[in-house]
């Protein structure tokens, strides 16, 4: 089979009208059809399946409200993402910090469940029935345990029987002990991004202000991830076969300032040109190139392809890579950088079991990062 080996630079600019622009199968979206049960146990909620189009769509833009937020808006909100094409999910926070039905049920040890039974479960069918999102994440998970919350019910209510039920995916902060553990993608802590292909589905929830998941007035600019990082961390995530959740706080208006407008623009600019090796795509056999650290590989679903993401741009315009010398020694190689002309063909020798790939010149790519 004809291997093709895609070259992709950090950081190409054009126009793209949609950073969310992977094209999502209406087959892929129900994670079935048959009536299968769940128990509201641990064991039988993990054999759910997840559906395709979350391990296809990759980015997830998150937005993080303050206490100015409206919620009589909320339906609008998700009428208008939807109409645009787009996946709509919800944020619910297990426990309130402040609640009095929360502070006796803690003082008690977490005996009584008066806050779960009057405020919190009641609030997380409302959301389910009345919005009906597609991803219920989940957080306010580390002071009690999921018996407390009442958690592996109300998951086998909503894989069961709620009006989301084949469609729905839920993360894994459902109380102590419970992320990297159980659920349907795992998000672990904040920003994880273990740099290392895992097991099971997962996705680095993550921030472009450094500090805050909100809106900060006195932020510095060297407090906001610059596009590079952003790039950076996207294809890290991407290449060990995770998801990637990027978080943006707007102001007490709800807009959004200019600095993270132009970092989601720079994604989707880039994305315009590269989207195909993040898209739909799988985690290859090797993810970070074992000579060349700045170097991440995805492939196509059908393993038909391999993309070799590059940090930074090369010494002397020649890149030199070993994880992918198998590809190169047996298979008809046509190697491309995308985003050019047929005429910046790429040319690769090997030698001493490294594949070395000489690379334009700068001046002839069409981007305004070139790294």
């Amino acid at each position: 089979m004809k291997t093709l080996f895609h070259l992709k630079m950090f950081i190409f600019l054009l126009v793209v009208e949609n950073i969310l622009g992977s094209n999502i199968n209406s087959k892929n979206f129900e994670i079935r059809s048959d009536e299968v049960r769940y128990d509201p146990t641990w064991e039988s909620l993990d054999t759910r399946p997840i559906p395709e189009w979350f391990d296809d769509v990759k980015i997830g833009i998150f937005i993080h409200w303050g206490v100015f937020s409206v919620p009589s808006f909320g339906g609008d909100l998700a009428n208008a993402v939807r109409d645009k094409g787009l996946i709509f999910g919800v944020y619910h926070s297990l426990y309130e910090w402040f609640n009095p039905m929360y502070l006796a049920d803690k003082n008690n040890s977490f005996v009584t469940q008066d806050f779960v039974n009057n405020k919190m479960l009641p609030e997380m069918y409302e959301l389910i029935n009345n919005y009906q999102p597609s991803v219920f994440w989940s957080d306010g998970d580390w002071e009690a345990n999921d018996t407390y919350f009442r958690s592996t019910e109300f998951l086998a209510w909503l894989y069961n029987d709620s009006p989301v039920k084949n469609t729905v995916l839920v993360n894994d902060r459902w109380g102590i002990d419970i992320p990297c553990q159980h659920g349907d993608f795992y998000s672990c802590q904040d920003r994880y991004n273990p740099g290392e292909l895992q097991p099971h589905k997962w996705e680095n929830a993550m921030t472009l202000d450094k500090d805050s998941w909100g809106y900060r007035r006195n932020a510095n600019l060297s407090d906001y991830l610059t596009t590079h990082d952003l790039l950076k961390t996207l294809t890290e995530t991407i290449s060990c076969g995770g998801n990637i959740m990027i978080n943006i706080g707007p102001t007490k208006e709800g807009t959004i300032i200019p600095i993270f407008q132009e970092r989601l623009l720079d994604l989707g600019k880039w994305l315009s040109v590269n989207g195909e090796a993040i898209y739909n795509s799988r985690p290859w056999t090797v993810q970070n190139d074992t000579l060349t650290s700045g170097v991440w590989y995805t492939t196509d679903s059908d393993r038909n392809s391999v993309y070799a993401i590059v940090l930074e741009w090369p010494d002397n315009n020649i890149l030199q890579v070993e994880s992918v010398l198998a590809v190169f020694a047996n298979s008809t190689v046509t190697t491309s950088l995308l985003g050019n002309t047929e005429s910046l063909k790429v040319v690769w020798t090997i030698s001493d079991e490294i594949v070395s790939i000489q690379f334009p010149d700068k001046a002839t790519v069409i981007s305004d990062w070139v790294w």
